[in-house]
């Protein structure tokens, strides 16, 4: 039996691949229970940081890649202790196959490591947003969700960092002072992006606007659904998405209907020139007392001009800032009680003037 194990299969012993291959299987059937127990003891970690957080959630989030990390770790380190055979190590361009090999497993390894971490990433935005959440205010969630992606970008940047100097066994020194050459270049090509970053940081600490709010922007209306690193994410009244970049949203002029302290609403009446001036007094009155309720703050009614063929009439009137719904509503409840109004003191609308 010792014998079988001793033999050299691709200048590696049978018994060296049956412990490659043991360890790979083991790490294969209890990588679940080790992912678990390694997520739990992270747990710990991070529960010292912040007191209350669901430690189902967070280990579902994290078992998973953490599980694939450990996988490729342990695969790659059990079969680096194989001598690769210089048989099938084959020569492809100025590189061979081994050298191949080995970039490969460099990068998975990376990638997976990469993946874990933007999976904590995701979490502490989430206990962050929950924290959030507990606040009136809604710049805690708009900040979490920039430099969630803020983050992240600048792990991804960092892992391909990695990749060319660990995987390609690139000098990443010497490329950051050969990039300097053609950073001027870069940077003119990415003009429009780098403005949009800068706007972006503009909107989070000046505030103009925050995720929830409603505004009017470059003709379009409507809720801030998400402020990005790059464009402004807007859901208009017509319920479609409009995406903004965050340098226009700065440039431009914004209006934030959500700051409004008031809605104010407009009612114009050309009155027949039938109307006696008894019938006219008894009507502004009339209305004068219809727009003073408790639901609106202030309003004025008067007859404002006398024009070709009818009497102008104007009144106005400030609500709360109320939903657009409840504005409409109460809007449709004037009109119909200035119509029936109007039925009572016998006025008819002046008819429009045609020319001849």
């Amino acid at each position: 039996m010792n014998d079988f194990f001793d033999q050299i299969v691709f200048d590696n012993s049978v018994r060296s691949y049956a412990i490659v291959l043991g360890v790979i299987l083991f790490i294969l059937i209890l990588k679940k229970f080790i992912s678990r127990w390694l997520a739990g003891l992270l747990f710990k970690v991070v529960n010292k940081i912040w007191k209350d957080i669901d430690r189902k959630s967070f280990i579902d989030l994290v078992v998973k890649p953490l599980g694939f990390f450990l996988l490729i770790l342990f695969a790659i380190s059990a079969l680096h202790k194989l001598n690769f055979p210089e048989e099938l190590n084959a020569g492809i361009y100025k590189t061979n196959v081994k050298a191949i090999i080995h970039c490969l497993g460099t990068i998975i390894l990376i990638v997976s490591f990469t993946g874990l971490l933007l999976r904590i990433i995701d979490f502490i935005a989430m206990i962050l947003e929950k924290k959030a959440d507990l606040t009136p205010d809604q710049t805690d969630n708009q900040l979490i969700i920039f430099f969630k992606d803020f983050f992240k970008v600048v792990l991804v940047i960092i892992s391909i960092m990695l990749i060319m100097r660990y995987g390609f066994d690139l000098n990443i020194s010497s490329l950051v002072t050969g990039l300097s050459i053609v950073g001027a270049a870069i940077a003119l090509a990415l003009r429009e992006s780098i403005e949009n970053l800068i706007a972006s940081f503009i909107i989070f600490f000046d505030k103009p606007f925050t995720i929830g709010d409603s505004v009017k922007v470059l003709n379009v209306t409507g809720a801030i659904e998400k402020i990005g690193l790059r464009s402004t994410r807007i859901r208009t009244d017509q319920k479609t998405h409009v995406t903004v970049p965050n340098k226009q949203m700065v440039d431009s002029v914004v209006e934030n209907l959500s700051q409004r302290t008031f809605r104010r609403a407009d009612l114009k009446l050309n009155i027949s020139i039938s109307a006696t001036s008894t019938q006219l007094h008894q009507f502004v009155e009339g209305l004068r007392m219809l727009v003073q309720r408790n639901t609106i703050d202030s309003s004025n009614a008067y007859l404002l001009d006398i024009v070709s063929g009818s009497y102008e009439i104007h009144a106005e009137y400030f609500t709360a800032p109320v939903t657009i719904e409840e504005f409409h509503a109460l809007k449709q409840e004037i009109n119909l009680a200035v119509i029936r109004l109007m039925e009572e003191s016998k006025l008819e609308l002046a008819i429009p003037y045609k020319p001849v």
